[in-house]
């Protein structure tokens, strides 16, 4: 089991705020995951893996994919506080699945 988080690159976001972005995409599938799922991932770890893509349209295709493989992902929209423009999709979280499921849908993305 699994979860990955796709964070986009374009934005320029600092350290701290992809931190905060990944923070709220790894909650935010956890919380969303059914029961049974989520269970099995929090007692096997929590294993998350963190990676890139190049900007929101790239972003987009990961997701569906993974809609199209049955795989849950959640959008993370940022608030604008700080950085980034109100309502922002900064990443999304994918999982958590079992491992041969999100590794279908991340293919050959590259860790952040």
């Amino acid at each position: 089991m699994k979860m990955a988080i796709v964070v986009r690159r374009d934005l320029d976001m600092r350290t701290g705020k992809i931190a905060g972005q990944v923070g709220h995409a790894s909650v935010t599938g956890y919380r969303y995951a059914t029961k049974d799922i989520a269970t099995k991932w929090f007692n096997e770890g929590q294993k998350k893996i963190i990676l890139k893509v190049a900007n929101e349209n790239e972003l987009k295709e990961i997701a569906k994919i993974a809609i199209i493989n049955d795989v849950q992902i959640w959008e993370i929209r940022d608030f604008g506080l700080t950085q980034l423009l109100p309502n922002t999709l900064t990443c999304i979280s994918i999982g958590p699945d079992e491992d041969e499921r999100i590794d279908k849908i991340i293919g050959e993305l590259k860790l952040l």
